[in-house]
């Protein structure tokens, strides 16, 4: 298996290739940059020793900035490539200053990318990568609110004069529910508009009527994050501390009884996703996996009762009991991919997510101290670290036998 140390070593050699490239045209730079995110997305994936931390972090500003590069002019492979590998820096990074700069270099890019309606793999890619760099490092609550707008009009971009009708595809428009609810998850939902609140849930009504199967369940499962935030009466404006009648009251109960309405809509549709037959051309798995979740969200909005899942992390339970969770769970393990338990094992700012506390291999302190080669020699049958752990073992054993004879011994 290739170390970790020798992947990163690779990656420094091809940053500095590239670096030494003064123009991105010819087929040589393309290899190149392409053999560079391939390389950088996976030591990113399965990265996380200390040492290989300080190596992304030192290396990300030139390393994002080429990132940013390809979003702008690359194609769809680099763009693909680039978002894949600037959302996983943000991972590996963590909270804090890097994650921001992150956050504050890529937004306009991608925005602007986005903007344009490029070919489907871009905008999929783009919006992952979006929904990622906000999670870690939208610190502040209109950076979030600001990336979710952005995803938002891709499903609902404005028309102007001279601007063709765009139809963004049933993949396109599942990955924006998606990436938006990812980042529901962080955000106070009440700082929302009501009237906004109130357009999201039929709009995701709607999508609950759509063909594509992989759209109604990000739907379905968008909207049972939305009722799990907060209740009706939320949705319409804010809570009145007065008992005062003011002139707004009749206005107020006519949403809430709108909203109401639309709850009743939303409820009969998920009843019936959730015991749907087969259709010509439907696949089994897909079909079992839309009732699964159906029935989950049908059990909320009837009974209250969130879903609880439990996955192994190396041994370790990682539990979800609620929306918020299992969304944020799917989305990063889907984002990760092979990855993903490498990083809940060693990446601090997964485990305060998720509240996850994995178990450490004991090392002793001299172990923790040791190098890879002092380790390797410290293991050796040859060395004299070992000759002298042998002997002491065996002397051990002989103490031990003595006490096996005296007065507690084991009847034999």
């Amino acid at each position: 298996m290739v170390s970790m140390k020798f992947r990163l070593i690779r990656m420094i050699c091809l940053i500095s290739a590239w670096m030494l490239c003064t123009r991105r045209g010819g087929p040589l730079e393309k290899r190149l940059w392409h053999l560079l995110l391939s390389h950088s997305i996976a030591a990113c994936r399965m990265n996380l020793s200390k040492q290989s931390k300080n190596s992304v972090v030192f290396l990300f500003a030139t390393f994002l900035q080429q990132c940013l590069n390809s979003i702008k002019k690359g194609s769809a492979k680099e763009v693909s490539l680039a978002s894949h590998a600037i959302g996983l820096l943000a991972v590996t990074v963590g909270p804090g200053e890097k994650a921001q700069e992150i956050l504050e270099e890529s937004l306009s890019p991608i925005s602007d990318a986005l903007r344009i309606r490029p070919e489907t793999s871009k905008i999929l890619s783009l919006l992952q990568c979006l929904a990622v760099i906000t999670f870690v490092g939208g610190e502040d609550p209109e950076q979030t609110e600001k990336s979710m707008h952005i995803m938002w009009q891709v499903a609902h971009p404005k028309l102007g004069a001279n601007v063709a009708a765009f139809k963004p595809s049933p993949a396109v428009i599942a990955m924006m529910v998606s990436s938006w609810s990812f980042l529901l998850t962080t955000v106070n939902g009440w700082a929302l508009n009501p009237k906004s609140w109130q357009e999201t849930i039929l709009y995701f009504s709607t999508l609950l009527d759509k063909d594509d199967r992989a759209l109604r369940i990000a739907a379905g499962e968008a909207l049972a994050l939305i009722f799990e935030i907060g209740s009706l009466d939320k949705f319409c404006g804010e809570t009145k501390d007065s008992s005062e009648p003011t002139i707004d009251e009749g206005k107020d109960s006519r949403k809430l009884m709108y909203l109401h309405g639309l709850r009743t809509k939303v409820l009969g549709q998920v009843r019936g996703l959730s015991a749907e037959a087969g259709g010509k051309g439907s696949a089994k798995k897909d079909l079992n996996s839309q009732r699964h979740t159906f029935c989950d969200i049908l059990d909320f909005l009837e009974d209250g009762y969130t879903p609880e899942t439990s996955m192994k992390i190396g041994g370790d339970p990682l539990n979800t009991s609620s929306w918020t969770q299992l969304i944020q769970l799917n989305f990063l393990k889907h984002f990760l991919g092979g990855g993903f338990v490498k990083h809940m094992q060693e990446n601090q700012f997964l485990h305060d997510v998720f509240g996850f506390t994995p178990k450490k291999k004991l090392l002793s302190g001299t172990e923790q101290r040791m190098s890879g080669r002092e380790k390797r020699m410290y293991k050796s049958p040859n060395s004299a670290l070992n000759k002298a752990r042998t002997q002491l073992l065996n002397k051990q054993r002989a103490l031990a036998q003595g006490r096996n004879a005296g007065h507690f011994a084991v009847d034999e």
